[in-house]
């Protein structure tokens, strides 16, 4: 019997014991990721993290993306500790941080290109047509640090989708949308994380039923 190695690549991300090192163990001990022995994200599963404000969902997708090194415990890529995150955040994690990370000197184009430039991953009219589906398609050459929040956190998005990912982060996306924005860019997202063949991490102050979730989590 001949068996394919497709499941063998697939990305996991693993948790160990993990636990922020200006958090108490008191302040964490009901959740179910931190001081945990073993927490399991697997490709092509979604997965929702949920806590209220100040119990460290900015800072477990930190933790994963390699931007914040700030805990006890371990995380493994494919079983493997990850030395080179720069490899990582080109081709197999994106992330929408909570706070942008938008250069509001750069257009709105430029600041998508940013990313794209690297990995070649869409189109310029792939890029004016996703501009155009949320609404930006006047604001391309406007410059980031001139929008709205809400036109900001619409750039984030569609910068994290244009480039390749087995894992796409999260962090309190729709924050600053309207009902109408959310629902046609969580249309785009779900239509590029099945493209993929990737996985959802999104955090979020409660339940979201925009997605179909194969977890939820209580940090």
């Amino acid at each position: 019997m001949i068996i394919t190695n497709t499941l063998c690549n697939y990305m996991s991300i693993e948790l160990h014991n993990l636990k922020p090192v200006y958090m108490s163990d008191t302040e964490i001990s009901v959740s179910d990721i931190y001081l945990q022995e073993s927490v399991l994200f697997e490709q092509g599963k979604n997965y929702l993290i949920k806590a209220n404000s100040g119990r460290g969902k900015t800072s477990l997708l930190n933790f994963i993306y390699g931007c914040n090194n700030n805990f006890n415990g371990t995380i493994t890529y494919n079983g493997l500790p990850n030395h080179n995150m720069f490899d990582y955040r080109k081709s197999k994690l994106s992330y929408v941080f909570q706070d942008f990370k938008l250069f509001p000197e750069l257009t709105v184009f430029e600041n998508i290109q940013l990313k794209n430039t690297l990995t070649s991953n869409k189109t310029i009219a792939e890029i004016n047509s996703l501009l155009d589906e949320v609404l930006l398609g006047d604001k391309k050459d406007s410059l980031v640090g001139k929008l709205s929040l809400g036109q900001k956190q619409r750039v984030a998005i569609l910068r994290s989708l244009c480039q390749p990912f087995e894992f796409l982060l999260m962090d309190e996306p729709f924050s600053h949308l309207d009902k109408e924005n959310i629902n046609i860019i969580s249309n785009i997202i779900r239509s590029e994380v099945k493209k993929q063949n990737a996985s959802l991490i999104q955090t979020s102050l409660d339940e979201s039923a925009l997605f179909s979730f194969d977890k939820i989590l209580n940090l």
